[in-house]
């Protein structure tokens, strides 16, 4: 590769991450999960599309599905509450568990007995369609105001059965006979054992050091959660583990830890998941060879039909019913079974290993996917509301972040009183900030606390103030024009209209850059008594 093709490459993959973005306001409104519309933009430039781009490395396109799936993983188990999950989780192992093996018998027997698939390719399509979609399930969940336990069961089940479809999917595509189910058995609670213990160590270890390490710029504590979240995923799968269910325990201990600028971390994490879901569906789409896929409509809506309307709800029958849930929630998590890119990534293995009629795999699950997540996302809202499950009134963690500032035309302004500081002898009173700006936090020899009108500041105390939008520019030039001249300082002719605060004094979420003081200078000063 030249530099040449490197600025080629560049300028086609920022092009198609623009598109993508925008298309995720298409996706918000529609209720379609995005998976679809970037699925559309890989078809779109792939042989058959406008692009004509020929690309068929299956064993490219399963790294890299691996990698993002990891990604994927990571930034689910950070954005996962334990309070949620923590009552769900025997419900949510038995589904991840019992539901994938009810799943992958009643597929297999229907791919075998209605399309007449081999026993092993049929069994192939069984386990490769039993795994939900934690991406999917993700986007689609967290827009719908669902009963905590609900939420709670879904999106730990689809952090869960990943692990044991990857273990039964590389076995049936493996050359030879097919162990016996209890070798099979033995194996999947082997690594799930494995993978939890390293992903739970890695998680506490990664949590504690990152308490107890000050490190020197903020931005650095993201990527350190992150390399957490990739370390356990990787030694978890070196060890013969499962290293989807290290990264995403890891990441649910890290997420929990309430870990220094963890709304950053978040942030950083969400985007991180983002073009990971981009880079992974395009590169899905560019596989498919839409007119090859005619013959095998037919068989992947009926296979699909089996899976969305027999196994997957006997197999949340069978699992929740111990667990005393209601009919109701029952319906919702049968229907609410979404899959994604994981079945298409996992339908790369038989390509990958060679297996016979693996491309016809391929494209049965690639077109049972798309059918039946266009089926079942937009319908979700509906049925939540249908059975009494979508109301409104649940209650929501208020993000203190950057994002719901903007909407509130708001800004959060950080400021050090130092040494020399005129400011220092003021009652919050007498800074007389404008309308539409306060002071809203005092941090005092290491404690805050909420300030009163008469609270006198003193040097060293760092202040938040809270400003509109309209008055933002005025707040901070009343707060330079106090810290040049005191409590006297006059409004139009002190106006301390020194440098302009740079981006990285502003203080946003997860962020510590303060106004410092010492940038205060004067500027046309009248007498105090001006006023």
């Amino acid at each position: 590769m030249t530099v040449h093709h490197l600025n080629q490459l560049l300028l086609v993959c920022s092009l198609v991450l623009l598109v993508a973005v925008a298309a995720v306001r298409i996706s918000s409104r529609s209720g379609l999960p995005s998976l679809l519309v970037y699925l559309g933009i890989g078809m779109a430039m792939g042989q058959d599309g406008l692009g004509h781009i020929n690309f068929s490395n299956a064993a490219l396109t399963q790294v890299i599905g691996y990698a993002a799936l990891v990604v994927i993983l990571a930034e689910g188990g950070l954005g996962t509450k334990w309070k949620e999950i923590r009552p769900a989780l025997p419900a949510a192992s038995a589904l991840a568990l019992g539901g994938v093996a009810v799943s992958v018998g009643i597929t297999a027997t229907a791919a075998h007995l209605l399309i007449g698939l081999e026993w092993r390719q049929a069994l192939i399509i069984g386990a490769v369609v039993s795994s939900t979609d934690a991406a999917a399930v993700f986007s689609v969940l967290r827009r719908i105001p669902l009963p905590a336990r609900v939420t709670g069961v879904l999106e730990a089940e689809s952090g869960f059965n990943d692990a044991p479809v990857v273990i039964l999917v590389v076995a049936f595509s493996t050359a030879g006979p097919v162990e016996h189910w209890y070798f099979l058995v033995g194996e999947i609670a082997l690594e799930l054992a494995i993978g939890a213990a390293i992903g739970l160590a890695v998680g506490w270890l990664g949590a504690w050091g990152l308490r107890h390490v000050a490190l020197p710029a903020s931005g650095l504590y993201p990527i350190a959660v992150m390399a957490i979240a990739v370390t356990a995923y990787a030694t978890g799968a070196l060890a013969h583990g499962s290293g989807f269910l290290a990264v995403y325990l890891a990441s649910l201990v890290l997420g929990n830890a309430r870990l220094p600028h963890s709304p950053a971390t978040r942030g950083f994490a969400d985007g991180l998941g983002w073009i990971a879901q981009i880079g992974m569906f395009v590169l899905l789409g560019l596989l498919v060879v839409p007119h090859e896929m005619g013959d095998d409509v037919v068989p992947a809506l009926l296979v699909g039909l089996i899976l969305t309307m027999v196994a997957r709800p006997l197999g949340v029958l069978l699992c929740l019913t111990p667990f005393r849930v209601p009919w109701q929630e029952q319906v919702l998590m049968s229907w609410a079974g979404l899959r994604g890119a994981v079945p298409i990534i996992l339908a790369t293995i038989p390509m990958v290993n060679g297996v016979e009629n693996s491309r016809r795999i391929f494209n049965i699950v690639f077109v049972l996917v798309v059918v039946y997540t266009l089926v079942q996302g937009p319908t979700l809202p509906w049925l939540a509301r249908r059975l009494g499950l979508g109301r409104g009134d649940e209650t929501a963690d208020l993000g203190i972040e950057s994002a719901p500032l903007e909407r509130l035309r708001g800004h959060l302004l950080s400021m050090a009183i130092p040494e020399g500081s005129r400011m220092n002898g003021v009652e919050i009173r007498e800074l007389r900030l404008p309308a539409g700006a306060a002071v809203t936090l005092v941090v005092r020899e290491g404690k805050s606390f909420v300030p009163g009108p008469a609270t006198v500041l003193a040097r060293g105390d760092e202040l938040l103030v809270v400003a509109t939008d309209p008055v933002r520019d005025a707040a901070e030039r009343r707060l330079r024009a106090v810290g040049q001249g005191g409590k006297l300082a006059d409004w139009l002719g002190e106006s301390g209209n020194g440098p302009r605060q740079s981006a990285a004094e502003r203080i946003g979420p997860g962020g510590d850059g303060p106004l410092k003081g010492r940038a205060l200078r004067r500027r046309g000063a009248r007498k105090a008594g001006s006023r």
